[in-house]
């Protein structure tokens, strides 16, 4: 090999690090010791820390620096950039201490990795003392120790603090508007995100593609349609429209007002869609019920060479779960399995959702058992499964190991709804009760509409129709839709029309054009032989032009869906159906069948 300069030599070593290949920096650097003299320039000794640092060798990378006879604070930098960079925080603020007893000051770009490192750490105290260190050393003042500084108070939770830190800054730039608005979209403060971007526009700056996301997202997450249609005007004006990310955040926002069409027109309008761009499509899909949809799509993008991540393997596996494709479902399991991604904790809570609500509670339980870590959600979703299956005992046994085992992780809400809901189903009214009592005394966490609405359900399906209309009367909120309709299905299944009346008066209240409820007060009193006021109830539909909404049932058979209606002819093998339907009803009838009309439904449009 020809001689090589100390310059071509480092820049071999950058090279290294941009394209990720520590195989040809250890070559880059045994090239350096053959052919350089120790000691070797200082500026070698910097590439080289970078280098290791960045390429998440941290060994080689502090063996090094034990080698640097001159350390400076670009030598020490480097290694707390790179240790933050593959996330080992607590190195980063370990080789921070260590550049301090060397005696070098840290600089404005050492001040922002510590920062980083000890907000990500949620470490209130390390990020109070690198703030007191920064103000001392006079660094507080550059805008981007500054906005660093900042960014540590609202990860830490500290929201006073970063607010206070924001307003004392002398300077703002762009980065630190955007972590303002990110951060209080974080911490689900909306408002505070919208308003925040007004005082930004007023103060004269320009949004970038990290604004507008970070805006789309606060007027998500306020549900403010409207806001998001002016930003989107906004963004036509300004030429943004063709940037991908910002029309990624547009599906986005779209699909989360259950404004899908929407999201589907900026979708087809992007020229070159990423993977980000599919991810949202599908996830706008499965939040608004469209799984169908959500499954072509994610084809679509196979097809297009798209890779799967895991977030989109986990918004495709919760679409197969609401179509309860079980067989779709395994399909992306295995291609999560090839892709090494069923060990993601998202993926992995995904699939013990989609294989219990799909009946598959042993697949369940596999995908459970080896998840490498369990997190809330996936313990939520395993007793979620046993509840879809109605196995209370299994869904107790699970919240009691997960909450007085080994494990002790503390339950939510979700977690009350999801065992209150076996307990309903499974007609364990003891246990239910006993665990709706707990959660405010032991557990801390207020009852909501949800629960109220399973414990009304669980004394309704056990017969205690008039213990559960007294709950409803003691409820310390306003009974919501989900109770009254509990307490009319109840009264329907054991024929109770005057305390069903009285439900379906407070759900026509709530819900006036819910063709479902008028059905079920209709059904009730035929069922109990009250022709009269069943009619009146179809009358009053017919009234106000409620229509009730057609059914519908399918079944997979051959790789085909086969989809059916009531009273539905179309299907092109209708005729051999009807024969079969037929040669059944003669059986059962031969075997002594005879068919409980009591709580068939009557056709409403008849």
């Amino acid at each position: 090999m020809p001689f090589l300069c100390a310059n071509s030599l480092s820049s071999f070593v950058e090279s290294a690090v941009s394209t990720q290949c520590s195989r040809f920096g250890r070559a880059a650097h045994a090239q350096i010791i053959k052919t350089l003299d120790n000691p070797l320039p200082y500026y070698i000794y910097n590439h080289l820390v970078n280098m290791y640092s960045k390429l998440d060798l941290p060994n080689s990378a502090q063996l090094v620096l034990s080698l640097t006879p001159n350390r400076s604070v670009v030598t020490w930098t480097a290694l707390i950039a790179g240790s933050v960079q593959n996330g080992r925080f607590i190195s980063a603020l370990f080789h921070f201490s260590n550049m301090r007893r060397d005696s070098i000051q840290p600089n404005d770009f050492t001040f922002p990795c510590a920062f980083k490192a000890s907000g990500l750490l949620r470490s209130s105290l390390a990020g109070k003392q690198l703030h007191a260190l920064a103000v001392k050393a006079g660094q507080i003042a550059d805008v981007f120790v500054g906005c660093s500084a900042f960014d540590m108070y609202s990860k830490s939770g500290l929201i006073d603090e970063a607010r206070k830190m924001f307003d004392e800054m002398p300077e703002r730039n762009i980065a630190t508007w955007n972590a303002y608005l990110s951060n209080s979209v974080l911490e689900g403060r909306y408002e505070d995100a919208l308003t925040a971007f007004l005082g930004f526009r007023h103060e004269g700056w320009e949004p970038n593609s990290i604004t507008f996301c970070a805006f789309l997202n606060a007027s998500a997450g306020a549900s403010n349609l409207r806001l998001g249609r002016q930003l989107h005007g906004f963004v036509l004006q300004s030429g943004f429209e063709a940037d991908v990310s910002v029309a990624n955040g547009f599906i986005d926002f779209y699909g989360k007002c259950h404004q899908v069409g929407c999201s589907e027109i900026i979708f087809n309008g992007i020229s070159k869609p990423n993977d980000v761009s599919w991810c949202s499509m599908v996830a706008s899909y499965v939040q608004n019920g469209e799984e169908e949809k959500a499954c072509l799509v994610f084809l679509r993008a196979r097809k297009e060479g798209i890779e799967h991540t895991d977030f989109m393997v986990s918004s495709v596996v919760s679409a197969c779960a609401g179509l309860s494709g079980l067989e779709v479902g395994r399909g992306v399991h295995a291609l999560s399995v090839k892709a090494c991604a069923e060990g993601d904790i998202f993926v992995g809570s995904a699939l013990i959702d989609m294989y219990g609500k799909c009946g598959s509670i042993e697949d369940a339980e596999r995908a459970f058992d080896e998840l490498p870590e369990r997190d809330l959600i996936s313990w939520n979703a395993m007793i979620g499964g046993y509840a879809h299956q109605g196995r209370a005992d299994m869904a107790v046994a699970l919240f009691e190991e997960m909450t007085y085992g080994s494990h002790r992780v503390a339950p939510n809400y979700v977690t009350f709804v999801c065992v209150l809901s076996a307990c309903s189903r499974d007609g364990s009214v003891n246990m239910g009760m006993e665990i709706f009592e707990s959660m405010r005394g032991r557990y801390g966490i207020e009852p909501g509409a949800e629960h109220y609405a399973c414990v009304v359900d669980m004394l309704g399906r056990a017969g205690l129709v008039e213990q559960a209309y007294q709950f409803i009367k003691n409820m310390p909120i306003r009974p919501t839709v989900s109770v009254w309709r509990a307490l009319l299905g109840a009264c329907k299944m054991f024929g109770k029309p005057e305390l069903g009346k009285v439900a379906a008066d407070n759900l026509f209240e709530l819900d006036p054009l819910d063709s479902g409820n008028h059905v079920l007060l209709s059904n009730m009193f035929a069922a109990a032989g009250r022709w009269e006021e069943s009619t009146l109830v179809r009358k009053e539909m017919k009234d106000v032009r409620i229509k009730r909404r057609a059914g519908c049932s399918w079944i997979t058979a051959g790789n085909a869906v086969h989809v059916f209606q009531a009273k539905d002819t179309s299907h092109e093998r209708n005729s051999e159906i009807q024969a079969m339907l037929a040669k059944l009803r003669t059986e059962m009838k031969t075997a002594g069948y005879i068919p409980d009309t009591k709580f068939a439904l009557f056709d409403l449009e008849e």
